[in-house]
């Protein structure tokens, strides 16, 4: 029940945020969004980010498979997270805890009695929904004649999808004119009698949906021989147990002293009943999460909570998310799980809506109380400063792989004109750029020329994802790598051979340089590693 209830104001910040754009009239159409979600789709399978998973069976829902940029740009992600989080700090180290632990674990947490979304099914068409996703309305007209109901599901256009449905059953019931707004509840707060009342949305018709009940997220499996259970254990449906389990032994080792993390990457599953808006929200994902513990009194928690936000919050605008796109969505003291001191999500505006995107959570001493109550082993830490024990209370920055890379595509998609032709172009940090640099042979079919653009690329390849193109025009090539978002294409041509000079072309400006070819791999190197100042290209092309 405790976990229960700390999982309910989760889903009620989703539902504030979504509502709460709409109240403000704030259309994420009003931020200058270049692309939708069908848009991120289809680039995605495109150009070879993200698949569907057993797509020649025609999908398995909730299941994402990452292709050659894909993957790339996932490591880099994770890369870039662990060098600031770990490498950066002294205060912060590693672990890599196993997926399937002992279901005591989940137990002392609260998982397995209450890891649960609300869910209803569809008794016709056998759909089932999460309720706390699927909004009803009261349809009346302004002399208070009631029309009827109509359903939702959550989404920022559907106060404008539910008031065109009462719209139509006014026409149909030839009504006065409606009441408006229409005020929309998910079915969680609906009453026995309006759930009799409220239409399924995958038929239309009322009196087909079930009452809302608890459905466990976590995957079950069978560990041994033996498939009874005894036999029974869980995907983890968090990486930050893991963390909680391991933190005597992790501190011990690391002799670490208070204030002091351990952080983790790692994968997480969780049986979504409704998976939704492509990588958002799936059954499988990677979180990169950190565990910073501190000493119990109150004076200390604030500081350390605002700390790692302003940490989160320029790490990410760092790699290349737009701070226009970024928000903050501070909890109120009801909407705290009834163990927490605090949480702050930083969200982003994606094309379906603004959402959470990292939590940062003071989460107290919940969990080590719990763990140590559970196992019977002692989660204390003793302070030698000041000579005495306690449990350490925590605060965690959660952050997930998949809405981060679904961050950074939006924030880095970009149209526009080159020569008076329409491009698209993905303007990925050099960091985080999948492919660093591109090696364009201007021609293919001179051997002593492509003799020296193979070295160039060997050489390049030894430390970065380079590409290698000589197929159609230059200007076509280019095209090809800005939609990739490599931020450097390398031409060796005629001139490479006479004096030893390529043209480097930048992604974002199209400006070239020329660089001797001795030079090319430290330039690419200091601009990945963010060495590169702007006035440097002025410097190199003089």
């Amino acid at each position: 029940e405790a976990f229960r209830q700390c999982r309910a104001p989760l889903a009620q910040r989703s539902r504030q945020l979504t509502l709460g754009a709409i109240a403000s009239g704030a259309d994420v159409q009003d931020v200058d969004f270049e692309l939708g979600m069908e848009d991120v789709v289809s680039l995605c399978k495109r150009r070879g980010f993200v698949f569907q998973s057993s797509e020649i069976y025609n999908g398995f829902n909730g299941f994402y498979d990452y292709g050659p940029l894909g993957v790339e740009l996932k490591k880099n992600i994770k890369e870039a997270w662990w060098r600031a989080v770990v490498y950066a700090r002294d205060d912060v180290v590693g672990i890599d805890s196993s997926i399937i632990m002992s279901p005591k674990v989940w137990e002392a947490s609260g998982h397995v009695a209450g890891f649960s979304d609300p869910m209803v099914d569809c008794k016709e068409s056998k759909m089932r929904y999460r309720a706390d996703q699927l909004f009803f309305g009261k349809v009346e007209t302004q002399d208070g004649e009631t029309l009827g109901y109509v359903s939702v599901m959550e989404d920022a256009a559907m106060q404008a999808e539910a008031e065109k449905k009462a719209e139509k059953m006014r026409k149909s019931a030839q009504a006065g004119a409606l009441k408006l707004p229409i005020e929309l509840k998910d079915l969680t707060e609906a009453t026995p009698e309006e759930i009799e009342l409220v239409p399924s949305p995958a038929t239309g018709k009322p009196g087909s949906l079930t009452p809302p009940r608890a459905f466990n997220l976590m995957f079950q499996t069978q560990v041994g021989a033996m498939s009874d259970a005894s036999s029974t254990a869980y995907l983890r449906p968090e990486t930050a147990q893991g963390i909680f389990v391991n933190f005597k032994t992790t501190q011990n080792v690391a002799r670490g002293k208070l204030p002091f993390g351990i952080a983790q990457i790692g994968k997480a599953f969780r049986n979504e009943i409704t998976p939704r808006n492509f990588i958002f929200r799936s059954r499988e994902f990677e979180q990169m999460e950190v565990e910073y513990f501190i000493p119990p009194e109150d004076d200390i928690w604030r500081g350390h909570h605002e700390a790692w936000i302003d940490f989160s919050w320029n790490w990410l605008k760092q790699i290349g998310l737009r701070e226009e796109l970024m928000g903050k969505d501070v909890h109120e003291d009801c909407d705290l799980a009834h163990y927490a001191r605090a949480c702050t999500d930083i969200t982003f505006k994606f094309p379906f809506g603004e959402s959470e995107l990292q939590g940062i959570a003071a989460r107290g001493d919940y969990d080590l109380n719990a763990h140590q109550g559970s196992s019977g082993k002692s989660q204390e830490y003793f302070d030698e400063a000041n000579k005495r024990k306690y449990v350490p209370h925590v605060i965690e920055p959660s952050i997930g792989v998949e809405r981060l890379f679904l961050a950074l595509v939006c924030s880095a998609y970009h149209e526009d004109e080159v020569g008076g032709e329409k491009r698209s172009v993905m303007r990925f940090t050099p960091q985080m750029a999948p492919i660093k640099a591109a090696v364009l042979p201007l021609v293919k079919n001179k051997p002593e020329l492509l003799e020296v653009a193979q070295k160039l690329f060997n050489k390049l390849s030894e430390k970065h994802n380079v590409m290698w193109d000589q197929s159609g025009a230059i200007g076509r090539r280019y095209r090809r790598q800005d939609e990739a978002g490599t931020p450097y294409c390398i031409t060796v041509d005629f001139d490479t051979l006479e004096d030893g000079t390529v043209t480097i072309r930048d992604r974002d400006t199209c400006e070239q340089l020329r660089l001797h070819i001795k030079d090319v791999p430290e330039y690419v190197r200091k601009a990945v590693d963010g060495e590169v100042e702007e006035d440097e290209w002025w410097k190199a092309s003089e």
